[in-house]
């Protein structure tokens, strides 16, 4: 069972605070995303885990699993939203992304996260209305949703899009949909 985190909900709806991930073997985006009242969201913060380009395969996982550590013990999150598998061309290619999003929901249950799982398409559509929406139509919406200006990287603002997603997502089970 997932540990309580001192931002989980209570009955009066206080915030809800969750860390959207878009898992990658060279980088790996993360958005930390808050809920108040009214169904407003606000971007805590946000960036890209950045695995050294020329490392062997374990030895980037390794970067990504401590880069995420410590994201989450910064920003202790109460739940974990991840990009769920897709398919690839590449057969290589899909199996070390495997491994990035294993180390991903790793970092996630060792620090006691519940851990929810989306699909790209899903929050595309969620998100823009169309579920081949591009990176930077993706970003245009997370700005617009978060109200902020900062440009933020598109791996990022791809994690931030599944941590609102997910914010959506409960609210929408909360209201019996």
């Amino acid at each position: 069972m997932p540990a309580l985190r001192a931002n989980a909900p209570t009955p009066g709806g206080a915030r809800l605070r969750v860390l959207g991930l878009d898992p990658g073997s060279h980088a790996t985006g993360w958005g930390v995303v808050d809920a108040a009242g009214g169904g407003r969201l606000r971007l805590v913060d946000a960036g890209v885990v950045r695995a050294p380009a020329k490392a062997p395969v374990d030895q980037r996982l390794l970067a990504i699993h401590q880069g995420l550590a410590e994201v989450i013990a910064e920003h202790q999150p109460a739940e974990m939203a991840v990009e769920g598998v897709f398919s690839a061309v590449n057969v290589k290619t899909a199996i070390v992304l495997g491994q990035a999003r294993g180390v991903a929901l790793l970092a996630g249950a060792a620090a006691g996260l519940e851990v929810f799982e989306y699909s790209p398409a899903a929050v595309k559509k969620a998100l823009v209305g169309t579920g081949r929406a591009e990176k930077r139509q993706v970003r245009a919406m997370v700005s617009a949703l978060l109200a902020t200006k900062r440009k933020l990287p598109l791996d990022a603002s791809d994690a931030c899009a599944l941590a609102i997603c997910h914010h959506h997502s409960r609210a929408l089970h909360a209201k019996g949909l």
